[in-house]
């Protein structure tokens, strides 16, 4: 099977989670699509495919019949290309802001002085002047159709496509109470004569004044909604504008787009890198805060590695471009970020699925509304049984609730991006909020990852530090062992100048040895120094006891047959390794150490770093079994890996989280990929999601009760008990603050801070 394809689509046309429901059950029934999810805050659609030459599937194939299917459901789509336009984004946004404020103003210009006549009765009756009320009803229409004609628009074509939207309720609720209206006008007689005064009332103020406050609502909802794609923007806005290329001896600054793969670009100081490549002449210190977050720049060097979007210090250098376009770390990562967005979680699709069928029961509600007030209300009865089916529409449109998963989701992804946190799908931030235990990978994650010295002891006070590390390292030199390396890099790291070695000679198992200096040194473990009958006195003893109790190794450095002391060797634990650990369980979180490595390593790392429980001498590839033995304990395991070598583990825990990989984005075995090379960023990535959890369960209680009690009040359940009618133009307020009042919450969790949520 080949790997899963993925192309997005802007989506234009949807309003509400119905619409959600129905574009996503025509991009389930195109063939050949494997995974889709519709996004209703941005108005997009993530469609995943197999790529299949023998059975012509591509992605110009998938993308032409899902832009036929989204068209035969009622919508249009359109295919995104990359990273869109931040600027052009913005700009549409705040070009759709202002036409639904203008069609707002224009529906309250000619509504409210309507409204407003209800208590000052400066206009004649409709009895008097019908005339007059004709010319007002003509108005009124052009009004509608210039501030509403979306509205209708959307409910014909949902009509037309046997489907009910929000636009069907608004559209149905005003223009019902249009029609009721002229009807009153022309034939004033359908309303007893008794009741005249009460029931011969037009109804055009509620009905533009309802279209007014709806698009007013929506403007402000574009306007907090820009807001939640903040992060996303800061990620595009790193990108360079453009590289300066060097061809044949001559620098020429060309569209970073035009970048290719071999060309070789000069940066300068304080200038973003354009793409991902390698250095080959000069060196500077790079920022890589803005994807690592770590803060201390880091040195660049002939044959080192840096990435697009960086940013370039004091120095000059030339590297050759590896990775442009898409295939660039900070492109992968937008998508990632925008792929999580766009995903859904459980508690999200169960939200969908009941707005697939909201719509329909509101019109059915409605309908029985205005039945019962027709048989058992007061008179006129007609007249409210049109106020409590219109305010039953307009007050149920389920704006809220289509909005209150997605727009949570994309600002906890986003705000996840900003501390270098990225989540694959919306599935593992959900649930990553309910993980009972972390499984810990020992080696790169709760440790270095590398060896490195740590102590120097001499047996004497004649022979200082740095003696020894020139003797060792100058014996060393010409080894390939992983303590030689360590040895040698904590020399280069002190700059100490070595000495030749002559007569090297490895000793399988046990160290080497060579002359330095003159003097024939031995360097290796205990049984080296008993074979060539050095005396390791009880004091030496005793420390490298201690040493190799602290999962240390001793190597012991002796010359002319004397022991000149000891050089421990170990993988040392990462800072803030410990930390983190303390705040996962007090969190109320089980740690387990999960290791290849002895038990006894094991037991002296754990110690160090407070973990109790361990999994020692595992092989990688039995490391998911031991995750499934947790899980079957009822545990929900995360699982911590460096990405790689834990792949199979990562896989199996219900959330994998990669850590260290940095700037290696073969993190695709995880759900969360941590480009920090800290322990801290898991238990931020579990508070973000807990904290964006908890945001999106507020905004679905908010709607559902909005909902749960705006209907049965719309509908007339107060007027027998207190004599009170909700008005169509307050339930219109209601609705489009109901929307306003979701997003602002989202909105909140902008000012997520780790340790505060």
């Amino acid at each position: 099977m080949s790997e899963l394809q993925t192309i997005r689509f802007a989506i234009d046309g949807m309003r509400c989670a119905g619409c959600v429901s129905k574009v996503e059950a025509a991009l389930a029934g195109v063939e050949g699509v494997a995974q889709s999810s519709v996004n209703l805050v941005d108005r997009t659609a993530s469609v995943r495919f197999h790529a299949n030459s023998d059975a012509n599937v591509d992605a110009e194939h998938i993308a032409d019949a899902v832009i036929v299917a989204v068209q035969n459901a009622g919508y249009d789509a359109s295919p995104m290309q990359g990273a869109e336009n931040v600027d052009k984004q913005r700009r549409d946004e705040h070009q759709q802001m202002l036409g639904l404020l203008w069609r707002s103003l224009a529906a309250a210009a000619v509504g409210l002085p309507l409204f407003f006549n209800l208590f000052s009765h400066k206009l004649p009756s409709t009895d008097a002047a019908p005339a007059l009320w004709l010319i007002i009803g003509l108005i009124t229409l052009g009004a509608m159709i210039y501030a509403g004609s979306h509205f209708y628009i959307g409910a014909w074509r949902a009509f037309t496509h046997h489907a009910a939207t929000m636009d069907t309720l608004i559209a149905t609720g005003t223009g019902t109470a249009w029609l009721y209206s002229m009807a009153i006008i022309i034939w004033p007689n359908i309303v007893p004569e008794t009741v005249a005064s009460m029931g011969r009332h037009a109804y055009f103020d509620a009905a533009l004044v309802i279209i007014a406050l709806i698009n007013f609502g929506h403007a402000l909802e574009v306007r907090a909604r820009g807001k939640t794609s903040d992060a996303i923007r800061r990620l595009i806005g790193l990108q360079a504008d453009t590289a300066r290329l060097v061809r044949d001896g001559i620098e020429v600054d060309v569209p970073f787009a035009e970048v290719a793969p071999g060309d070789v670009i000069r940066v300068r100081p304080g200038e973003k890198i354009p793409v991902d490549g390698d250095v080959v002449e000069g060196s500077s210190n790079v920022d890589e805060s803005m994807l690592t977050g770590e803060p201390m720049p880091v040195q660049k060097g002939s044959g080192d590695h840096v990435v697009g979007g960086t940013i370039n210090g004091s120095g000059s250098f030339l590297y050759i471009a590896r990775h442009v376009g898409a295939d660039t770390v900070l492109a992968r990562i937008i998508d990632m970020v925008k792929n999580a967005q766009a995903s859904k979680p459980r508690i999200g699709r169960i939200v969908d699925k009941v707005a697939g069928v909201f719509v329909p029961s509101v019109l059915i509600m409605a309908v029985l509304a205005a039945l019962i007030w027709l048989n058992f209300g007061p008179e006129p009865r007609i007249s409210f049984a049109l106020l409590a089916a219109m305010t039953v529409l307009i007050i149920a449109c389920p704006c809220a609730l289509g909005l209150a998963t997605p727009i949570s989701l994309i600002v906890g992804v986003g705000k996840a991006a900003e501390f270098g946190i990225l989540i694959r799908k919306g599935e593992a931030l959900e649930r990553a909020s309910k993980l009972t235990t972390i499984v810990l990978d020992k080696t790169g994650t709760v440790t270095e990852g590398k060896p490195a010295v740590t102590d120097v002891i001499s047996c004497d006070s004649s022979t200082d530090a740095s003696v020894m590390m020139r003797l060792a390292a100058s014996l060393e030199a010409g080894s390939e062992h992983p303590l030689a390396a360590a040895i040698i890099a904590k020399s280069e790291a002190e700059q100490i100048t070595l000495s030749a070695c002559e007569a090297f000679q490895a000793v399988s198992g046990h160290g080497v040895s060579g002359a330095v200096d003159g003097h024939r040194l031995l360097l290796g473990n205990a049984a080296l120094m008993e074979a060539e009958s050095v005396l390791v006195d009880a004091t030496m003893a005793a420390q490298i006891s201690a040493l190799a109790a602290q999962a240390k190794t001793p190597v012991l450095l002796a010359s002319d047959g004397e022991l000149l002391g000891v050089i421990a060797v170990a993988d040392p634990i990462k800072a803030g390794s410990k930390a983190a650990i303390a705040q996962m369980q007090a969190a109320g979180l089980t740690v387990v150490m999960l290791t290849g490595d002895h038990r006894k390593t094991a037991e002296a790392v754990a110690a160090q770093v407070g973990i109790s429980q361990i999994f020692a001498e595992v092989m990688p590839e039995h490391k998911d079994g031991k995750v499934a033995e947790l899980q079957a304990t009822g545990e929900i395991i995360g699982m911590v890996g460096d990405g790689i070598n834990d792949a199979p583990a990562l896989s199996r825990a219900d959330v994998g989280f990669a850590i260290g990989a940095g700037t290696d984005v073969a993190i695709e075995s995880a759900d969360i990929t941590l480009m920090r090379s800290s322990l801290d960023g898991v238990i931020t990535a579990i508070e973000i999601s807990r904290a964006t959890l908890r945001n999106i369960k507020q905004n679905l209680f908010g709607a559902f009760i909005y909902n749960s009690l705006g209907i049965p009040v719309a509908a007339g359940l107060l007027y027998p008990v207190m004599g009170l009618m909700l008005s169509p133009v307050l339930a219109g307020a209601l609705m489009a603050m109901s929307s306003v009042t979701v997003v602002t919450n989202a909105n909140r969790l902008r000012l997520f801070k780790p340790g505060g949520a």
